[in-house]
């Protein structure tokens, strides 16, 4: 299923760049696309293309399901690093972890160098624990990795 899903994913931010960050289609045509089930498309949307990764969903069920995917651009204020770090929570999956070390590599707020520091301390294999203590050693390591990157910014105001 990883495999679908990063398939439905690129699909999606393939259509934002090609179409200004802005994409409008049905559930139901998308998911007969890819030939799965509505609700993977559903996963997809709410596990890689949340608010606080610059996505704005819009959606309607029924009729076939209208989506509106708005990539959104994010500015640096005081609480936006309040809430990313409270988005990460006590325990935070590989995937999960990724997709914010990305976002905030694309948006420019960490460079080439901190993304590949903070994506190896947060692997599997660096992470020598056994099931769910590993989500939870990660979301303590990248919270206080991104504290450390993050008293470096200016903020907006």
């Amino acid at each position: 299923m990883a495999g679908l899903s990063n398939s439905i994913e690129d699909f999606l931010n393939k259509l934002l760049d090609d179409n200004e960050g802005i994409v409008e289609l049905r559930r139901n045509e998308l998911a007969n696309d890819f030939n799965c089930s509505p609700s993977q498309i559903n996963y997809v949307l709410q596990t890689r293309f949340q608010p606080t990764m610059g996505y704005y969903i819009e959606s309607r069920r029924g009729g076939g399901g209208y989506i509106k995917i708005e990539r959104v651009e994010i500015h640096v204020h005081n609480g936006f690093f309040e809430e990313l770090l409270d988005s990460i929570g006590d325990s935070i999956t590989l995937n999960a972890s990724e997709q914010i070390i990305d976002m905030l590599s694309s948006y420019s707020i960490i460079d080439k160098k901190e993304e590949n520091l903070l994506k190896a301390a947060i692997e599997e294999r660096a992470l020598d624990i056994k099931g769910q203590d590993r989500n939870v050693l990660r979301a303590t390591l990248l919270r206080n990795m991104l504290l450390a990157v993050f008293k470096e910014i200016d903020y907006e105001e």
